[in-house]
Formats: structure tokens, sequence, C-alpha cells
């Protein structure tokens, strides 16, 4: 392979991976991160939203030999646990196999640990503190400002690739240019996060290989378990209105609140209150754009598809763009342009098909999870993937537990449906008529 000079913005997750696999790709790779060294930053395990890691993020990492180290970071989650209003709990299992799980992982540790294996490369170069103030992506040139001294340096590559998130300079600088569309979409629904200690003896209070839901129509709370037996807490609710963050004001309220819809959360939380009040509801967007390619520039991870997290896809998505950039710039050694074509072809489709996931999750999580017809479904769904393996995936499934892409499992699954439906109406119209014509 013709070794090529790269430059990353981003020093995220993303952003570290990309610069793993690039540099044991043989390239030479730069990589400019406006934040300070997350390797001196001490990573503060469920204080920050975790992360649900599953097969396509595994896959991206099994490629720089990876996988079995990231593993042994995370926590497997084989189902949820559903808490009903009356502190009552069901199980949800994600798949009849018992090796379909997806694993909590913390964020920061994760990023912190990729960096750290990044360093360790010989063609990889760490800059910290440098914020991205311009481009030119058709020379491949970006400028970078010290966010201490003010010193301005330009730097070029034959590939620069923005993966600096959903707030992404390198695309802000894009926009300014012809023919680029971009779209972002708030919800109405904000987050924030409840920190979860373990029990007095170390243990995790509640299970702990599960993701907990706590489902209540139009809001919902959820928690992450982590290795050290804590949970990472998370309320989606509406920022404002019924049942928002802007109701709670106080100390009072709070009780009074969790002790009517969530009353087993306050005996996790014993600084329940304080936790609340202290946070601030952070927002959720979707972010689209087109193109992902302009010039020699190219978008991967949030910085081409933030999405909101209720599919646990975001990282998976991003690790998957990383993996799939460098099997295209792989298997077109001498030709660059072509590479960057043939991986904006096949990943904005999947991008865009991932974010209308992500958005149909919400509303399954915080609402559709505790309804007897959809756990029928769903024991329905299991049951013809252990009749019919050969056949039947569940789109959940084929998304969490798989490399089928996304679009590809939006497809399977419609398909899927229309039979299903098809095969019901055909037994439904014979049983029918077996029983008039016994009736004659």
């Amino acid at each position: 392979m013709l070794k090529k000079s790269i430059v990353i913005v981003g020093g995220g997750l993303t952003g570290a991976l990309a610069a793993l696999a690039l540099s044991r790709d043989g390239h030479k790779v730069s990589v400019y991160e406006r934040r300070g060294d997350i390797r001196d930053a001490t990573i503060v395990h469920g204080r920050s939203i975790n992360l649900a890691i599953s097969t396509r993020g595994l896959t991206a990492l099994e490629r720089v030999g990876l996988r079995e180290h990231a593993l042994e970071m995370a926590v497997p989650m084989r189902g949820r646990r559903m808490h009903g209003k009356d502190s009552a709990t069901t199980f949800q299992p994600y798949s009849p196999n018992a090796d379909d799980n997806i694993y909590s992982i913390s964020r920061g540790g994760l990023n912190k640990f990729l960096i750290e294996k990044a360093a360790e490369e010989k063609e990889v170069e760490l800059h910290f503190q440098q914020r991205c103030i311009g481009v030119d992506a058709r020379a491949g040139v970006v400028r970078f400002e010290h966010e201490d001294t003010g010193e301005i340096v330009e730097v070029n590559g034959d590939l620069v690739i923005g993966a600096d998130g959903a707030y992404s300079a390198v695309r802000q600088n894009l926009m300014v240019g012809d023919r680029f569309n971009f779209s972002q979409d708030y919800l109405t629904h904000g987050y924030t996060e409840l920190y979860i200690p373990p029990a007095e003896d170390g243990d995790f209070r509640i299970e702990k290989n599960a993701l907990h839901i706590w489902p209540r129509g139009k809001f919902m709370m959820i928690a992450l378990p982590n290795g050290d037996g804590s949970f990472t807490g998370t309320l989606f609710w509406p920022l404002e209105g019924e049942n928002s963050f802007s109701q709670l004001k106080d100390a009072s309220q709070v009780k009074r609140y969790f002790e009517e819809w969530f009353p087993d959360v306050p005996a996790l939380v014993p600084d329940l209150e304080e936790q609340y009040l202290a946070s601030t509801p952070s927002s959720l967007v979707t972010i689209r754009c087109k193109p992902w390619v302009v010039g020699k520039i190219a978008l991967v991870g949030d910085s081409a598809h933030a999405i909101v997290p209720f599919y646990g896809q975001g990282m998976n998505a991003g690790f998957e763009d990383v993996r799939i950039l460098c099997e295209r710039i792989e298997s077109n050694p001498e030709d660059l342009g072509q590479a960057l074509e043939e991986y904006q072809e096949e990943r904005i489709v999947n991008g865009n098909a991932i974010a209308d996931l992500a958005l149909q999750n919400f509303y399954e999580m915080q609402d559709h999870v505790a309804k007897p017809l959809f756990l029928l479904s769903k024991k329905f769904s299991n049951l013809l993937q252990k009749c019919l393996p050969g056949w039947y995936r569940s789109l959940y499934s084929m998304v969490s537990f798989s490399n089928t892409p996304y679009a590809d499992a939006m497809s399977i699954s419609k398909s899927q449906e229309k039979t299903i439906r098809f095969v019901v109406v055909l037994v439904v119209a014979i049983v029918v008529m077996a029983l008039l014509w016994s009736l004659k």
C-alpha cells in the first residue's frame, strides 16, 4: 500500500481508533485534538453517559487487535430489566442466543485506552489543545490555533479526516461551500445523569448484567452497569411542560416526584435530591449532512451523522465508519479518490438509516416496552429466531449482533414482516374456511 500522510481532526473515540487503524495500515498520522491530553485526566467512572458497545464496534476493534482488551473493560448486558411504577420488574432478553450480549463500557476509559495505544505507534503524532480554525478541502490544508498560546499552525495531508464530533469545526468550514446539505433536529426531550453507587459491600445494588429501564410513557430513566459496582443512570425527560425537567425546582419536589414515578430509585441514590438539583439537562440532536467527502476531507462518526443514543449505536456506527474507510483505502491503494467515493456511497445511506432507527427506538423504550402487546411480539420474534434461524432474524439482532448494513437490516425486516403478515392472514383464512366447511 502507498503510504499516505493523514491528518485527523479530533482525538475522541472515533478519531483515536482511526489514528490507530490507519497507522497500522502503514500510513503516517497526525491527530489534532481541541481538549487536553485525556491521558492526564482522571476518568471518573459512572460520571459520563455510558456507551453500549456491540458487534459493529467490536469488529472494528478486532481489526486492530483490541477486541478482547475492550471486553475486559466492559460489563455484558443480556437484556432489558424493566422497572414498573409499582417497583415490580420483568426481564426481556435481547435474543434467544445466549451469546448475543451488548456491553456497557466507560466512554472516558475507552477513549484513554485508544489514545494510549495510538501513542505507542511510531507513525502517530498527537497534538492537544489545538482548535481547528479553517480548512482548505481541495488542498487538504487545516489551520489550528493553540488554546493557550494562540499560536497558529498550518498542516496538510493527502487525506484530512473530520472526527471532531456533533458540532464539528471541519464540517462547519465545509458548509460555507456550495451544495453542502445539512440538517439538525432536536428532540423535545433532554437528558441528565444520576450516579448509582455500589452497595456497602461493593456489590451491585440491582441486577448487574442488564440494561435497566423505567418506562413511563412520555419519559423514562435508564441505568447501565459499571465495572466497579456502580450504575450510570440517565433521565430522558421533556425539557419543558408536563413531567419535565423544568417542573422540579427544589428538593421536596424532586423527592415527591421520584416517590410517585420512580419509587425504587431513591433507595438506589442516597443523595438523589442533591445530584438532581446540581445537574443541568443536555439536549438530544440528530445531525445529517451530505456529502461526507469534499476534496481531500472525509467526515466520520458524529461529524457526519450525530444520532440520539436510543439504539446504543452512536459509537458503533462511528467505529464502523473507520473500518469501512480503512478497507476502502486498502482496496484502492493507488486511487484515494475512488476509495473515498466508495466509502461515502456505502456509509451515507447507512448513517441515515441508523439515525431513523435510533429515533424509532426512543419511542419504543419510553413507552412500548411496558405494553403487553409489545412483550408478546418480542416473545414471538424470539420464537421465530429459534424455529427459523436460517430465514428470520429480528431487526434488533441484525443491528446489534451482526455487521449487516443498517439500511439492509431495515429492508430485510420489512420484507420479513410482510411475509409473516401474509402467512398469518393465510392461516386464518384456511381456519375460517375449514370451520365453515365443517358447518355444512
